[in-house]
């Protein structure tokens, strides 16, 4: 599909990472080896959107030394615009995987202190020109994390957007391990959330920023709308909310994900996932999928099914990227899960 078909462009904001893989499925401390890939939550959306033929732009701080390069060079490979990306700072973060299985949980372990990124300055984006032919802004919790830099230049960027009317999105996005500058998520969080449009949450991650607990004894479907209903009060701007769910079922997983847009609730069908490659990623392909939707003017229904078919292929890639298609979605969507040969 060529990019100009859709008219729309979505901005993102956020550190693009050089990501450290074990290999072959040894321990941390058994490693002998790592394999390099490039990740980053609003990289991942940007990646993804383009390939289903969105323009996207991508802005970041990177150090002007070849690993920054070996980055960009991964993003413009998918036709990912980088051209308002600024240079600075002595270091490009990095996060180190230990892929799990069936029987133990993957391990992250993160270095981003003193980044490129997490030392960028207020002022240094030029929003202007990013902004130029947008119509959507998206940003999520792992920016304001970083540092309170990092959450001052994603504050900038939100108010910019705010102003000049574009559809803000949002991506809950909490990660313990990394507010350690001294801010809790609850003291940054809801001012940045209150201009989204759209959003993408998780029930744990709405009580820790806005102190919204819904009952643990009720269904899903209960605690979800609940608490849509509970956030509208807290973000005056939210139209659209989303929410994947993730449930074990012996050896594999049920994926299923539910969406309230304008008021009115939407639920997926819910998909057997028996083994699982790369889980990394598979919330921001959900994101990607759901304003893919929604951009293309897609029904409700359609929107949450599309963001699901996304969640779910991405967790048979290895690598922070969704790397799939038009076709192959819908071939998803119409077949779902299949061990055919595509000749």
């Amino acid at each position: 599909m060529n990019n100009h078909t859709i008219p729309a462009k979505v901005v993102t904001v956020g550190e693009l990472l050089l990501r450290m893989s074990v290999t072959n499925a040894f321990r941390f401390t058994q490693a002998k080896e790592m394999h390099i890939q490039i990740g980053g939550a609003e990289a991942n959306v940007c990646i993804l959107l383009s390939q289903l033929g969105i323009l996207t732009e991508y802005l970041t701080r990177l150090p002007e030394n070849d690993l920054a390069k070996l980055a960009l060079n991964e993003l413009n490979k998918f036709k990912v615009n980088t051209t308002n990306c600024i240079f600075g700072g002595e270091r490009i973060g990095l996060y180190f995987v230990e892929a799990g299985n069936q029987i133990r949980q993957s391990q992250v372990i993160y270095d981003r202190s003193n980044s490129s990124f997490a030392t960028i300055a207020s002022g240094q984006i030029n929003w202007k020109n990013a902004f130029d032919g947008a119509t959507h802004f998206h940003w999520s919790g792992i920016s304001p994390a970083l540092s309170n830099e990092a959450y001052q230049v994603c504050k900038e960027g939100i108010l910019a957007a705010h102003k000049k009317g574009l559809i803000i999105s949002s991506d809950f996005n909490y990660r313990s391990k990394l507010w350690q500058y001294g801010k809790k998520p609850s003291e940054v969080m809801p001012e940045l959330l209150t201009y989204s449009n759209i959003t993408v949450a998780d029930l744990d991650a709405v009580e820790l920023y806005f102190g919204i607990s819904t009952n643990k004894n009720s269904t899903d479907k209960e605690r979800f709308v609940n608490a849509y209903d509970l956030l509208k009060q807290k973000m005056p701007y939210l139209k659209t909310l989303a929410m994947s769910f993730r449930k074990s079922e012996g050896q594999s997983h049920i994926y299923s994900a539910m969406l309230m847009h304008e008021g009115q609730l939407y639920q997926s069908k819910s998909h057997q996932i028996h083994l699982i490659t790369d889980q990394i990623g598979s919330g921001d392909a959900f994101t990607a999928g759901l304003l893919y939707g929604l951009i293309t003017n897609k029904n409700p229904q359609e929107c949450i099914e599309w963001a699901t078919a996304c969640g779910v292929l991405k967790q048979s890639i290895p690598g922070d990227f969704a790397i799939t298609s038009l076709e192959e979605i819908k071939h998803f969507l119409e077949i779902g899960t299949s061990n055919r040969i595509s000749r």
